[in-house]
């Protein structure tokens, strides 16, 4: 098994619904805001060289968009999805497998891809299987009013169309290294995979600790349309990460990528903090 760090680029985020009822004096200090309140966070994904699988996690926001929809996120950074990808030594036909974590458009994004003449939309990875948590696509298909603007048909229904979609339940196992967990705080659903690697276990936390900074458990986005679930479902995970030396690999975090936790008078914090690539 072999493990790549896939950038795709970074964005830009309201602190405050970033750091949701932590105040900005406090949040200032973590990642400092631009004269607009706004914080760049990165979209940073994983690719699993499993056997004879090749496994990405999650893709970013892709290019489909309008500039009226960019300009509201002020993208930034020289890394994309495919050369990110072609950096690791593969093409985008050699992806096996995408596991996509939630379906809001930061995540999933490049999913789906324009034809040459941009006329037709198209899986980016027309070898792969899509998986989705089954709880999350029935959100989907049934969005709430908070979350109906961060399900854009357009990442989401050619992946269905095409046939490519698989839906699985919490403790699935999408390979003989990767079983998933899943969380509802954040959204219904949401997938967390769980990488056997060289006797560690490293787990792709997503949006239910979207950085570093978010592990104390009352730092919840206020993106998270059930916050007081996340505390919940955060509290119950670090305690268990903590027991069991898991490794948390940060999609959001501008600068970290992976931490080890440890146990202090305070709560479960972050220990050491290292690239993806130090881990042995």
């Amino acid at each position: 098994m072999k493990l790549h760090t896939i950038n795709t680029g970074y964005f830009k985020l309201d602190g405050g619904a970033m750091f949701g009822v932590v105040p900005k004096s406090i949040w200032q200090s973590l990642n400092p805001a631009d004269d607009n309140n706004m914080c760049n966070w990165a979209m940073r994904c994983l690719l699993v060289e499993d056997g004879n699988r090749l496994i990405l996690i999650d893709n970013g926001l892709g290019d489909k968009q309008d500039k009226r929809f960019f300009s509201h996120y002020y993208l930034n950074g020289d890394d994309t999805l495919e050369k990110s990808i072609r950096n690791a030594g593969f093409g985008l036909n050699e992806i096996t497998d995408v596991i996509l974590t939630h379906l809001h458009f930061d995540h999933c994004g490049g999913s789906i891809i324009y034809n040459s003449d941009r006329t037709k939309l198209q899986l980016a990875f027309p070898n792969a299987t899509y998986w989705c948590g089954a709880e999350h696509w029935d959100l989907v298909l049934h969005p709430n009013a908070r979350e109906r603007a961060s399900f854009l048909k357009e990442n989401i229904f050619p992946i269905e169309e095409s046939g490519h979609l698989k839906l699985v339940k919490d403790g699935a196992q999408i390979s003989p290294s990767i079983k998933v967990m899943m969380s509802n705080g954040h959204t219904a659903g949401m997938i967390h995979p769980m990488i056997e690697y060289n006797d560690k276990t490293i787990v792709f936390v997503a949006d239910m600790i979207p950085s570093s900074h978010h592990i104390p458990v009352p730092y919840v986005m206020g993106y998270d349309t059930r916050p007081l679930i996340t505390m919940d479902e955060k509290e119950i995970f670090l305690k268990t990460a903590a027991e069991k030396n898991y490794i948390l690999f940060f999609e959001h975090d501008p600068i970290v990528e992976c931490c080890s936790l440890k146990v202090t008078e305070k709560g479960v914090r972050k220990n050491e903090t290292f690239a993806l690539s130090e881990i042995l």
